[in-house]
């Protein structure tokens, strides 16, 4: 008969194997944290708001921050498309080396947002009010002095430019993607005063105290969607035919939409009068600005950044050319295509003074 360990041995073992492979992991930390009357830049002030966010590592290790798009949210980037490449064992924001924080923007995932229960009548914000709040998470909260790298993707990308100008000393690093130095303008901003407009407009909108979600919000967040999202060679790839690309609409029409309307509807107009172009002459980060040359939101032709990175000390563009296989604005969301140059960017930019 064969030598067998008694059963609570096994299983002590058993317990002991996951909980190393628990730490191997390195499990995100979710929290959240209130600040108490947050003045927002129209002077309402709320007397609670609610900032929650995700981390993983070492608090004790080099801090780099995440920042989440459009109605999305800072657990969102764990996916394997983004998180799933930068930050395991051995890749170039391993959790084990670095002390990653996720927020969530003000207006999304469990932070404060309209739709916890004041609808319309929470106040109106921008992302000035969002990159404040971040900041305050980070440098009162957390307790973090400075920033190894600060890198953001649309939305996201646009407040990382914000983040270089207005703490110009607080990072070493800062990496905009699918985002531009420049105001909110052109087809950008006009398909998204489009979708709020159709929010606003629907009859059963109800001045934001509707019963039901509007049936506009679905319907203009996907013709947003299909006319700013997705690469022209990408689009064609998966919907080259009428009939395909009518299944795909149906698609789309048809799922589950999350999220809530008024919810949206604030994160859109919050874009309105981004412009951190007037402060690039502050920036002292070693900026990475990464975009892709199908991106329908900032296409390369405007020529905005061949005016912009001669303004800043040390910076430099990566354009990913289009191709079947890209996705217009949303190709940076996937990290594949430029995690090589950021990581090397980590290995060869000096630490400023701190």
């Amino acid at each position: 008969m064969k030598n067998r360990l008694p059963l609570w041995v096994s299983l002590c073992c058993l317990w002991l194997s996951l909980c190393g492979n628990l730490h191997a992991q390195e499990a995100p930390q979710h929290g959240s944290w209130v600040v108490k009357d947050f003045k927002f830049h129209t002077g309402e002030v709320l007397p609670e708001l609610r900032l929650n966010y995700t981390t993983l590592g070492d608090p004790k290790n080099e801090a780099v921050l995440i920042l989440h798009g459009t109605t999305g949210s800072g657990a969102g980037m764990l996916g394997a498309n983004f998180g799933g490449e930068l930050f395991g064992p051995g890749q170039i924001l391993d959790a084990k080396r670095y002390f990653l924080i996720l927020p969530d923007a003000i207006g999304t995932g469990k932070s404060s947002k309209p739709s916890d229960g004041l609808r319309a009548k929470f106040p109106a914000y921008n992302y000035d009010d969002m990159v404040s709040a971040q900041h305050r998470l980070v440098t009162q909260h957390l307790g973090i002095r400075h920033l190894r790298l600060v890198l953001g993707n649309s939305m996201g990308g646009m407040q990382t430019w914000m983040w270089a100008v207005k703490y110009p000393d607080m990072m070493d690093i800062a990496v905009p993607m699918a985002s531009l130095p420049s105001a909110m303008s052109g087809r950008n901003w006009m398909l998204r005063r489009m979708l709020t407009d159709s929010i606003r407009k629907d009859p059963l909108w109800m001045n934001g105290n509707y019963k039901e979600a509007p049936p506009s919000w679905q319907f203009a967040s996907v013709f947003y969607a299909a006319a700013t999202n997705g690469g022209n060679l990408g689009l064609q790839k998966i919907a080259p035919t009428s009939d395909r690309g009518d299944a795909l609409l149906k698609q789309r029409l048809t799922a589950p939409f999350a999220g809530d309307a008024n919810d949206h509807l604030y994160q859109w107009e919050s874009s309105k009068d981004y412009d951190p172009s007037a402060g690039l002459e502050r920036i002292k980060a070693r900026v990475l600005v990464i975009n892709s040359a199908d991106d329908e939101r900032n296409p390369p032709e405007l020529g905005i950044l061949e005016k912009a990175l001669p303004r800043i000390q040390n910076a430099k563009a990566l354009i990913i050319p289009g191709s079947p296989d890209t996705f217009g604005h949303g190709t940076t969301g996937n990290a594949r295509f430029w995690k090589s140059e950021v990581g090397q960017l980590l290995q060869s930019a000096p630490k400023l003074p701190r």
